[in-house]
């Protein structure tokens, strides 16, 4: 299994979804993790991972490797995402494990991982795009300063020719959602396997927390799609509910966010919490109006586990496909969300029904068990065994 960043802790999408696939498929399988990272990793976040590996190794990418991959990049035609993640010890190291072990399968997440193994033929391999990378990129050029949008067009562009290139080259491919599978530019698209995250089962244990806040938003704080609807709901939504408060919690949070906390008093940041739930259910409404950004929202499907009352845009729930106005509450424009929080403040009967509705829809459709069966199945195929 070869991911481009350690697992843990769970403050990013991929490496959430790496996590709790790597603990369900080491019921099953010895694995071995090999795990490009940009940062130490610690003892404590070493523990929380070793135990589901038969082995795993870690490689830090450094300052000088990634100015001299990033610089590489301008003179060939692959996304600078795969040389920021290409480590020239880990290649030596990943064809030393292949050369010398009778693997019966190479998973790799994202195609930041895919040079390491493209032209390996000995062994089958999937490919879990997770999302569309290159469609991502492509929705924020707008919301970027007029200097560098060049070079975000140009990532999309490479992004977007790799995707559909690096589809040959293995076995099998995986993404998260329907959504994103049209956006990879491949005339089999319809080929790739859509697997999507799940919850786990702690999440529907809900905290005895007092919702004190009027509305909350949980996510990586640095993530420029999270950023960015934050500061829609401070532009656009708070100031359509005087006095309300808004609960932004999530790791590393960025500028404009912490400069949001401390010029308007309705928004409180915390920062990482160690127990997300909390962080959830100090909310009354969970607001996602998410306009950029691929995949699937972690943080739509953990809300609404806990049975939070949830308010987001088509963008995101087409990808969950819940039910408008029986499980999730959709708007596409700034009016359409504040007229939703409305009938969700002013009915509690129908809050709570949604909350319940939610939840069932959650705990019904998107487990880690149900979604890595279905990955297993694919694996399995690859090398003819029997998926179960």
């Amino acid at each position: 299994m070869l991911v481009s960043r350690f697992p843990y802790p769970l403050d990013k999408g991929d490496k959430l979804r790496a996590f709790y696939q790597l603990q369900e498929l080491s019921r099953y399988y010895d694995v071995t993790l090999v795990a490009i990272s940009d940062e130490t990793i610690s003892p404590k976040k070493h523990q929380a991972v070793k135990d589901y590996c038969r082995e795993m190794y870690i490689f830090k990418i450094g300052f000088v490797s990634k100015v001299l991959h990033l610089a590489a990049g301008f003179f060939h035609k692959r996304p600078f995402q795969t040389g920021y993640f290409y480590s020239w010890t880990a290649a030596r190291k990943i064809q030393q494990l292949i050369d010398a072990s009778n693997f019966e399968h190479v998973y790799c997440q994202l195609i930041r991982t895919t040079e390491y193994v493209k032209n390996e033929h000995r062994v089958p391999k999937t490919l879990d795009y997770m999302d569309a990378l290159s469609a991502g990129i492509q929705r924020r050029i707008g919301h970027q300063a007029f200097y560098s949008r060049w070079l975000f067009r140009s990532e999309a562009r490479r992004l977007s020719n790799y995707e559909r290139s690096i589809f040959d080259y293995f076995e099998h491919t995986t993404i998260i959602s329907e959504q994103d599978r049209e956006l990879i530019q491949h005339p089999d698209r319809k080929k790739i396997h859509i697997i999507p995250n799940g919850i786990h089962s702690s999440f529907f244990n809900v905290p005895n927390i007092e919702a004190k806040h009027d509305f909350v938003f949980v996510g990586n704080m640095s993530y420029p799609p999270n950023v960015e609807a934050v500061q829609f709901i401070a532009d656009h939504i708070l100031p359509a509910f005087k006095g309300a408060t808004l609960l932004v919690s999530g790791s590393s949070p960025a500028p404009q966010i912490r400069n949001l906390a401390q010029h308007n008093p309705q928004i409180h940041v915390t920062g990482w919490v160690d127990d997300i739930r909390e962080a959830y259910c100090s909310g009354k409404i969970f607001l996602a109006p998410m306009f950029i950004g691929t995949g699937m929202q972690n943080k739509l499907l953990e809300a609404m586990a806990l049975g939070v009352p949830c308010v987001t845009t088509p963008l995101a729930n087409n990808a969950i496909r819940a039910a408008n106005n029986l499980e999730i509450m959709v708007g596409s424009t700034k009016e359409e969300l504040i007229d939703a929080i409305h009938i969700l403040r002013e009915n509690p009967e129908f809050s709570k029904a949604l909350s319940k509705a939610g939840s069932a829809f959650i705990r019904a459709h998107y487990s880690w068990e149900k979604s890595v069966a279905e990955l297993r199945k694919i694996m399995e195929l690859a090398y003819g065994k029997k998926g179960g």
